[in-house]
């Protein structure tokens, strides 16, 4: 499976900022499909995931960003209102035909795309 991240760039605090995350090479509707970011000097953390009945969210963003699938384009998105400055990050997304939720254990990781959410 091969992933390919996108839509990632500066945005003001407030505002919104929709990423993406498209999948090849495997039938993407058979999926667990997450979303994690890594900040600078920080680990790696779980944002959101996505199986067949809805997202699951970090408390961190839960209701500010919202995930969501289009099988028809084998694509994940991660709609992110009101982003906030500590939102600042490498967002990636993963996949993985039995790993769902804050699992880091996703087999398969796309390249990253960069949010910087300024003040």
């Amino acid at each position: 499976v091969q992933l390919q991240a996108s839509g990632g760039g500066l945005v003001q605090a407030g505002g919104s900022l929709r990423l993406s995350c498209a999948a090849s090479g495997r039938t993407y509707s058979s999926l667990f499909m997450g979303w994690f970011r890594q900040a600078p000097g920080k680990e790696r953390e779980f944002v959101a995931s996505i199986g067949w009945s809805g997202g699951y969210y970090a408390d961190s963003v839960k209701g500010r960003f919202t995930i969501s699938r289009d099988n028809a384009k084998n694509t994940v998105y991660l709609q992110m209102n009101s982003p906030k400055p500590e939102d600042t990050a490498i967002y990636y997304c993963a996949a993985d035909p039995n790993i769902r939720g804050s699992s880091d254990r996703y087999s398969y990781w796309g390249q990253g795309t960069l949010v910087t959410v300024s003040s």
